[in-house]
């Protein structure tokens, strides 16, 4: 009986089955399942394979001379800050985004930054001509820069190029689904496909110490499209994150191994590009109202840079029998887990009251810290009292109605001096360290502390 040449794989998340399925039993994807020829060549098996004897490799000991990686800075201090410091010689970095965020317009501007500097850079487009990038150069007034460039997704024709000439030392290839190699029986865009051609050009970049980048699209749930697999293969990947609707854009690497992760790096897209963008803190809270109730300033950290971020609440009534519950850039379960902290140790009832929830300026936040911000802005907005505007929130509600500490409050409260901020409501574990020396910083234990002192004031005022 011959041999079957052809497996079914899964186009989510690479997952290899015996026959054709509905939907996928390892990510739960319906209809994702592909009949693909099992080729040899650079993505074949090890059946495939010539076996051949191996080789001894020599072990050695944790010990010896270490030396830092040398580094390409592109001069765009945002994206250096997020891949730790420049690019790293001989890496390749995967860099996804939703259609039309400015992945390509970074990469044309960074790519135009390292040749301005003297850096061979090439710029191979699979998804555009050639007039297309040299218009949109044009515009963004690159035109002279000497990056070399072409349109290309044959990866052989690719190799072929760049080893009839000295490598280069930045390689941008966009994007990795339209690649192909002609070893692997598979249409491009396949799991096989992909993996195989990202392998060969990530063995070429190693092999000759050129910087990779590669483009990846964005599936519906953000993630990058394409097998995991090819996430493993590089040294950092990297999210260019933004709404439509706001001219920010926030780049943030969520693997690095030769930097801090969740690092980012802020953008503003204009007629000439993307521009960094200094203070950030100072653009999230730009148009903040400071008199309405519903809104908190949280002092937060993204990586090693602190930011101030407004977060607006709005609790109103509700006339269902199931209260609405909408949260904009932040976790939908963790403000469930407040509003139960709330009602259950604090008593302040939610139950009748639709929830809304929103972090100002399309930023997207993952910090627990943020749970007292967030506290903070739904009493204020249920009691209908404006909170302070010269004071920040920070700190971590446990389950239990405590607040307990969160890392580098020093770092937080330096910024929100910086900006005008002289009051801070932090947890009572982070007066130790002395954060609260050049702030009037109030210290609290439990969250129904706050929930008292906010009432009080309400009194005073005569709130209701």
């Amino acid at each position: 009986m011959a041999r079957r040449s052809s497996s079914f794989v899964c186009q989510s998340c690479g997952a290899v089955t015996a026959k054709w399925v509905g939907r996928c039993e390892s990510c739960g994807e319906w209809n994702s399942i592909v009949e693909e020829q099992t080729g040899g060549g650079i993505g074949g098996g090890p059946g495939r394979a010539s076996r051949s004897k191996g080789r001894v490799v020599p072990l050695v000991g944790l010990s010896g001379d270490a030396k830092e990686a040398p580094r390409i800075q592109t001069n765009v201090a945002e994206l250096d800050r997020v891949t730790g410091g420049g690019f790293v010689r001989g890496s390749a970095l995967l860099v996804g985004g939703d259609p039309g965020i400015g992945k390509s317009t970074l990469l044309i501007q960074a790519a135009a930054q390292l040749a301005h500097l003297g850096h061979k850079t090439v710029y191979i487009s699979g998804e555009e001509a050639i007039g297309q990038v040299r218009l949109r150069a044009e515009r963004l007034g690159l035109s002279d820069a000497p990056v070399a460039l072409a349109a290309e997704t044959s990866v052989e024709d690719i190799l072929a190029t760049l080893e009839a000439d000295t490598p280069p030392a930045m390689l941008i290839l966009d994007s990795v689904q339209t690649l192909w190699t002609d070893q692997v029986e598979s249409p491009p865009g396949t799991v096989t496909q992909v993996r195989a051609s990202a392998q060969a050009m990530v063995r070429y970049a190693k092999k000759n110490g050129t910087t990779l980048v590669l483009v990846g699209h964005v599936t519906k749930d953000g993630q990058i499209a394409g097998p995991r697999v090819v996430e493993h293969m590089v040294d950092a990947v990297l999210y260019f994150e933004g709404d439509g609707a706001h001219q920010y854009r926030i780049l943030r690497s969520v693997k690095n191994r030769f930097g801090a992760t969740d690092e980012i790096g802020v953008f503003e897209m204009t007629g000439k590009g993307l521009v960094e963008v200094a203070n950030p803190s100072a653009l999230f809270l730009g148009d903040r109202t400071t008199s309405a109730p519903g809104a908190a300033v949280f002092a937060g950290l993204e990586g090693s840079r602190p930011l101030l971020i407004e977060i607006q609440a709005l609790v109103a009534q509700s006339t269902l029998g199931t209260p609405r519950r909408a949260v904009i850039g932040w976790d939908n379960a963790r403000l469930s887990m407040i509003l139960a902290v709330l009602e259950a140790r604090c008593g302040v009832r939610f139950s009748q009251h639709d929830v809304y929830l929103n972090v100002a300026g399309g930023l997207k936040i993952n910090e627990p810290g943020a749970d007292l911000a967030v506290a903070a802005a739904l009493i204020s907005s249920l009691s209908g009292l404006a909170l302070p505007a010269n004071c920040v929130y920070f700190g971590e509600v446990s389950l239990s109605g405590a607040i307990r500490p969160v890392a580098q409050a020093q770092s937080r409260l330096k910024e929100a001096e910086k900006l005008g901020f002289d009051q801070a409501i932090c947890p009572e574990g982070n007066l130790k360290d002395g954060a609260g020396s050049a702030f009037k910083a109030t210290g609290l234990a439990e969250l129904g502390d706050f929930v008292a002192k906010l009432s009080a004031e309400a009194s005073a005022s005569g709130g209701t």
